[in-house]
């Protein structure tokens, strides 16, 4: 049994797998970062100083100023910019994955058509092989 786990670990697909996970998790970081510390400011001054990340509704109702103290309080608050954040994330994700893709699909090529290995009897219709130099179907001549 630990012979067939070590050959199942060991399996180009399998390694290939893990590879990509923990690149994707590292990408998604950047991504992360991206978004939260450069595109998010910007959209946010443009939109009238406005702090995706500290949006949120207070379920308590208290009514507190900042998300660290509704959560620093232990207040039930529904963090839709964080949601926002995430969503661009996300979208930022699956656009640079269909780049990637796309490309690789581009760069993959082609297989050449086959030569035929069949022609055609000008007479019955038949396929015959290509070197024939009669129809077996219906004796005529090729040339």
């Amino acid at each position: 049994m630990l012979k067939d786990f070590k050959e199942f670990i060991m399996r180009g697909n399998v390694v290939d797998m893990a590879v990509g996970i923990i690149i994707g998790a590292a990408f998604g970081k950047i991504v992360t970062s991206f978004v939260s510390d450069v595109l998010m400011p910007p959209i946010g001054l443009l939109m009238g100083k406005v702090d995706f990340s500290n949006l949120f509704i207070d379920l308590s109702g208290t009514g507190f100023t900042s998300l660290a103290e509704a959560k620093k309080a232990g207040a039930a608050t529904l963090n839709y910019g964080l949601f926002i954040n995430t969503i661009l994330d996300f979208l930022i994700v699956a656009f640079a994955i269909f780049l990637l893709i796309r490309q690789i699909n581009r760069l993959k090529r082609e297989p050449a058509p086959a030569a035929p290995d069949t022609k055609e009897c000008p007479f019955c219709l038949s396929s015959v092989p290509l070197k024939a130099v009669r129809c077996p179907h219906c004796t005529s001549d090729l040339k």
